[in-house]
């Protein structure tokens, strides 16, 4: 416990050694994270220029563990922009990138205890905290993004956002992931092609057992490590949406992207309470209306680059295979077992997610 207490301490305070300096830096630079100047471009911007010299009420931080241009860190810039606005000035948001605040892991953490005041997580780094969301990374739950964005939007979506009451997060917008398909050196085109194959897998509970079920062997591997693993043959098959998998390259050592669709895991922003609960009515109207604008913005930033990605995987020599419909049905069957280990209080739920 007080080896706990003593790490969180030091989260803390550098947490506010980050905002501090980033905050001097602004005032004798005149530039950074929440400049308005022409060498910041728009994109990147988190102070409206109405209101640039106004005394905010608030300066809250936002960490994100993803790179500056990536969907979710862009989402992020556009929520703070637009807070900003709308707050005229009241509200500012400084946006921490590239895991300069820390991992996922840890970012939720801070989150919960209030050392940080907005960040965005997956699904699947949120179950710990939340049973209710083991749901939503179930393997092919989802008919298709459609079927997933036609649930996220509605009762169903809006009801997972407030199982989230007490655990000292609120959550406040669904963001896009996009869908987790297989890749290999060899083309999958049925159940009995992954039989006995190794596969690349994050270090997951739910992961290794899906793996299982489907016939092949789990290893867990770090993401940097993944390109290696496949060019050495450590692996046979590693899965990821196919932004990582042509960001990473990894199509240059896995030339078959097998668009199972096993997984489609959506993301969330999340408010401290500590944070929320400071915050007028008025102001959380702002900051809800804000973080779901951001979400459509950063969903549609999302497509866009899905087809670059797509476009620059088949020009490197990759070869899509789509599963059939009868096939699909196939490995859906394979994995049940997952969904009665991990979700047997919920089946009701997922019932209503697949008849919607």
């Amino acid at each position: 416990m007080a080896k706990d207490l003593f790490s969180y301490n030091k989260i803390r305070i550098f947490v506010c050694i980050v905002l501090i300096l980033g905050f001097v830096s602004g005032l004798i630079m005149g530039c950074g994270k929440t400049d308005t100047g022409d060498d910041v471009l728009p994109q990147y911007r988190t102070i409206c220029e109405e209101y640039k010299d106004v005394n905010p009420k608030y300066v809250f931080s936002y960490a994100e563990n993803q790179a500056k241009d990536y969907p979710t860190s862009l989402g992020a810039f556009r929520f703070a922009y637009l807070v900003h606005e709308r707050s005229k000035g009241r509200i500012q948001i400084r946006v921490y990138t590239d895991s300069e605040l820390g991992d996922e892991p840890d970012l939720v953490r801070e989150l919960t205890r209030g050392g940080l005041d907005f960040i965005r997580a997956s699904m699947s780094g949120l179950t710990e905290y939340n049973d209710e969301a083991n749901v939503l990374v179930m393997p092919y739950l989802y008919k298709d993004a459609d079927h997933m964005w036609k649930v996220l939007d509605g009762d169903i979506g809006q009801e997972i956002m407030d199982s989230f009451d007490g655990t000292g997060m609120v959550a406040l917008s669904w963001y896009d992931a996009g869908v987790r398909n297989f890749y290999s050196d060899e083309p999958i085109n049925c159940l009995e092609d992954m039989s006995g194959k190794v596969v690349r897998i994050q270090d997951s509970d739910i992961m290794d057992d899906i793996i299982k079920s489907l016939g092949a062997i789990p290893y867990p591997t770090m993401f940097d490590e993944v390109y290696s693993a496949l060019q050495t043959g450590r692996v046979d098959i590693a899965e990821n949406n196919l932004s990582s998998y042509e960001s990473m390259e990894h199509y240059k050592v896995a030339s078959y992207y097998i668009v199972d669709e096993h997984t489609r895991i959506p993301e969330l922003q999340l408010i401290s309470q500590t944070t929320y609960d400071k915050l007028t009515d008025e102001e959380k109207d702002i900051i809800v209306s804000c973080a779901r604008e951001s979400a459509m913005y950063e969903r549609q930033l999302w497509k866009e680059r899905e087809e670059v990605s797509l476009e620059r995987v088949m020009d490197g020599g990759c070869h899509i295979i789509y599963l059939s419909d009868e096939e699909k049905e196939r490995f859906k069957k394979a994995v049940e077992g997952v969904y009665e280990k991990y979700c047997s209080d919920y089946m009701d739920l997922i019932n209503r997610i697949q008849e919607y």
